[in-house]
């Protein structure tokens, strides 16, 4: 047995001696291995050594990366007249009278957004310096004809007066800025002052590079995060809304209709430099043409709250997550705001104004928060007052405060009709209001 096993062990050695020995290998991935079109060795030098080169061709398909299209940005501070005659000419043409809903606000959204497109330039972002003046540009255009001249001396002492100009017109900049800041101050503009002070200091925007599954797996391809953010929050919104409820199904007479005077009052109150929703139409594009868009929209409502049909484009909203403290990689850890339809926003603000004269009597008077005229204030320096007092009289004093966590996203529905119809809400009320709700989506 071991004569066998030994000359067996003498034949592979023989023939191992007649191979050269391979020192040098091509090493991938298993992702990669079908990249590899062929692989060969070269003789290598005279020089007494076996090695030999390897040569490996590869091909490499690489993902293109698509283009993100960004919405198009007006420039809201150079709204054309050409805008709103084309506007006003185009919506003299629609027909008004007895139509679906979606279909009138495809019409009235095509006009204002080609329109606008069209007439209203778009806003551009400074790529140079803010600070540089036109004799330093001037200088800078200089300095780039010398450098491709290959004068070094010229090129240098170009250089070095474009650097001292550029210093001296950065330190003017923000001089001034400081004094635009401190001049919004003074006169109580706090808009403004927030604004100068963002663009003067800049915003980091940090990137969202991975998000955690519910599993507590790392996420980090892009496809994947908008899958979970969708997932997480199809499940914080839509809890029990498709669940059937008890609603009799009977809608009465709509009454009363959405008036005139209502649009207009909810148009003019919207507020005004916000992002715009999925629609991409700000509200200044509706604002500027007054009495003639008041005309169109209140036309659209009144065949809203007669059909109870929502606008396909109303019912999309866009969330955008904000970090807050503590993991990031937490969907529960980021506050989502929801970017809605600014023409939406009229309806919704016109049913809160009829809806808030109910609640109004049903709230007390030391309610405080999220009401107009009523902040926190007062109920802070009460405890605040009292927390003295009993430090002084050397008395115990008990607080409790209660923190629900996502109490707006949590709501149970089904109880708040309930409650809504025990308030006296008016019947015709409630079911457009059960719509609103039920027939939001996002993205």
């Amino acid at each position: 047995m071991w004569s066998s096993y030994f000359i067996t062990c003498l034949v592979s050695f023989y023939y191992l001696l007649q191979w050269p020995i391979l020192y040098s290998y091509s090493i991938c991935s298993q992702r990669w291995r079908s990249s590899i079109q062929s692989a060969k060795t070269r003789p290598g030098a005279d020089c007494g050594s076996d090695h030999e080169l390897l040569i490996a061709k590869f091909r490499l398909k690489l993902k293109k990366g698509g283009k993100t299209t960004r919405p198009f940005r007006y420039d809201l501070n150079q709204i054309l007249y050409d805008y709103s005659v084309e506007v006003r000419n185009r919506f003299k043409g629609l027909d008004l009278i007895d139509r679906v809903p979606d279909e009138l606000w495809n019409e009235v959204h095509d006009i204002v957004q080609e329109t606008g497109i069209k007439t209203i330039p778009m806003e551009k972002k400074c790529k140079k310096a803010k600070w540089l003046s036109g004799e330093a540009l001037q200088i800078a255009v200089k300095r780039r004809e010398v450098k491709s001249k290959g004068a070094k001396e010229r090129y240098k002492h170009l250089n070095a007066e474009f650097q001292r100009i550029a210093r001296r017109d950065k330190k003017a900049f923000f001089s001034d800025q400081c004094k635009e800041i401190e001049e919004n101050n003074r006169m109580g503009k706090t808009r403004d002052l927030f604004k100068k002070i963002r663009d003067t200091k800049g915003t980091f925007h940090a990137k969202m590079g991975s998000i955690k599954d519910r599993n507590g797996m790392d996420l980090r391809e892009a496809e994947d995060i908008k899958k979970r953010w969708q997932e997480y929050t199809e499940e914080l919104y839509k809890k029990g809304l498709h669940d059937p409820d008890n609603h009799d199904g009977v809608i009465t007479d709509l009454e009363p209709d959405i008036l005139e005077c209502e649009v207009k009052w909810a148009l003019e109150s919207i507020t005004t430099n916000k992002a715009s929703g999925g629609d991409g139409i700000p509200v200044e594009l509706f604002q500027i043409l007054k009495d003639d868009a008041v005309k169109v929209l209140h036309s659209l409502r009144q065949q809203i709250w007669k059909t109870q049909q929502w606008p396909q484009d109303w019912k999309r909203s866009v969330f955008i997550p904000i970090p807050k403290k503590g993991n990031t990689k937490e969907c529960s850890n980021y506050c989502t705001i929801a970017l809605l339809s600014h023409a939406s926003k009229v309806m919704l603000k016109i049913l809160q104004a009829r809806l808030q004269q109910y609640v109004n009597h049903e709230l007390s008077d030391v309610q405080a928060g999220f009401r107009k005229g009523r902040g926190t204030r007062d109920q802070i320096a009460n405890i605040r007052w009292i927390m003295e007092k009993a430090r002084e009289f050397q008395k115990n004093i008990y607080f409790c405060f209660i923190d629900y966590a996502k109490a707006f996203d949590c709501v149970d529905h089904h109880k708040l009709w309930k409650i809504l119809k025990e308030m006296g809400i008016p019947p015709p009320d409630l079911p457009l209001e059960k719509f609103v709700c039920r027939s939001g989506s996002n993205s």
